[in-house]
């Protein structure tokens, strides 16, 4: 906010058309407009702005990534600044008490917050390429991965109103094994119906080698008892399992290619080094942590804005003789449901971890608030890491452990 703006421009978001209020540099006044969401008119808009007005131009808005984003960041003369749509709904309703609310109104109130109080907000600065390319990636395949787990419920759930034996020869069923076997036999009457050199050698090629699983599925097989001969519940749910089975086989390939995509974008990052040998990050967890730190260290201060940014660290009011602590509702929850899950995988592969997360079950804690007690431990030591540029050492942490006399080291047996 240092350098003088020519216009301050409030802007309103929608699907369709995006309400606009301007106002010039040292002026108080406000003209409100509307542009259409197409290229041509935003292209227009813009271009009018900066011959009205030159640059730089301020525009508010309630978006840090999305399409009117991208397509005003082509503009060198604009300096978005993203405002939680939140803290523009409190200073609504601060004026607006009643409730009531209009496009319209909220573009001249993200403009006036913007005005009256520059310090509070940051400049949108966009990460490399190669890091948003990343950053996009991850959340996509997590929602993937979304769409296997309701698919996979849905099958199950269909399969129980009419074969649910195939649910007992297979534990795994976000499997191209069992999508196979269903686009096979589909029925319980089709695969007793099949020989048994053709099932040995379909689940040979499908690289199941165990002589014991497959003769059980065998012998289950030829002694299954169909659940219902109703053709009337047959034939229905056989058609709905067929095509649960096609999008489910299509979820899965898309997830093999985004993984592959992941591993070669991410390994073209210098800061991939810090994350990828990380306890119980792997090949999925470590690009998406990675991608939550990001490559801008002056983004965070400190440890402590991270924490709080990612919804871990928890919020306390208070109120009175009154005081309370509950978990952050206002957070991006994939950033949170990253560190939580990456350090619930560290449970069992770092020592350390593993006891700390033993502690606070020995305190009461239920297993969720002992997983989030540890991601929030483990923040401070990945962002001492990342700030430094240093790969995390499970020894040295020990180390300093140690040096401050950690109750962890008894557990650990290491106290000596």
């Amino acid at each position: 906010m240092e350098q003088p703006f020519t216009a301050w421009v409030g802007i309103d978001w929608a699907d369709t058309k995006h309400d606009i209020c301007v106002q010039a540099a040292g002026d108080t006044r406000h003209e409100s407009g509307c542009i259409a969401h197409q290229v041509e008119a935003i292209d227009e808009w813009a271009n009018a702005l900066h011959r009205r007005f030159g640059g730089p131009i301020a525009v508010a808005l309630e978006l840090a990534k999305g399409p009117i984003v991208a397509a005003l960041q082509k503009y060198d003369f604009l300096v978005l600044f993203p405002i939680n749509p939140a803290t523009l709904a409190k200073y609504r309703e601060a004026f607006q008490p009643s409730g009531a609310k209009d496009d319209p109104a909220d573009a001249e109130l993200a403009l006036d917050l913007l005005v009256r109080h520059p310090e509070r907000f940051s400049p949108l600065r966009p990460q490399s390429a190669a890091m948003r390319s990343l950053t996009s990636l991850v959340e996509r395949r997590r929602q993937l991965v979304g769409d296997q787990t309701r698919l996979t419920n849905r099958l199950c759930d269909t399969l129980k109103q009419y074969y649910p034996q195939a649910l007992e020869w297979f534990d795994d069923r976000g499997t191209v094994l069992f999508c196979d076997f269903l686009d096979r036999w589909p029925t319980l009457r089709s695969v007793r119906q099949a020989r048994t050199p053709t099932l040995e050698t379909f689940f040979h090629a499908h690289h199941c080698r165990s002589t014991r699983r497959i003769s059980a599925r065998l012998a289950s097989i030829r002694g299954a008892t169909a659940l219902t001969d109703d053709p009337a519940i047959i034939g229905p749910c056989r058609l709905h399992v067929l095509a649960l089975v096609a999008q489910l086989r299509a979820v899965l390939a898309a997830i093999v290619q985004f993984d592959r995509e992941i591993a070669r974008v991410a390994c073209t990052l210098p800061d991939y080094a810090l994350f990828e040998t990380l306890p119980g990050a792997g090949p999925q967890l470590a690009p998406r942590l990675l991608a939550a730190f990001g490559e801008q260290r002056e983004r965070f201060r400190s440890a402590d804005e991270l924490q709080k940014y990612a919804g871990i660290a928890p919020v306390t009011e208070r109120s009175g003789k009154k005081s309370w602590v509950h978990w952050r509702l206002q957070c991006p929850k994939f950033l949170r449901q990253t560190f939580v899950e990456w350090a619930a995988q560290t449970i069992p592969r770092s020592f350390w971890a593993g006891t700390y997360y033993q502690q606070q079950r020995a305190k009461g804690s239920s297993h969720h608030v002992a997983v989030r007690a540890l991601a929030f431990k483990w923040i401070r030591i990945l962002y001492r890491c990342w700030q430094t540029r240093t790969p995390y050492n499970e020894t040295v942490y020990l180390k300093a452990l140690g040096k401050r006399s950690s109750s962890l080291l008894g557990k650990l047996g290491l106290s000596g």
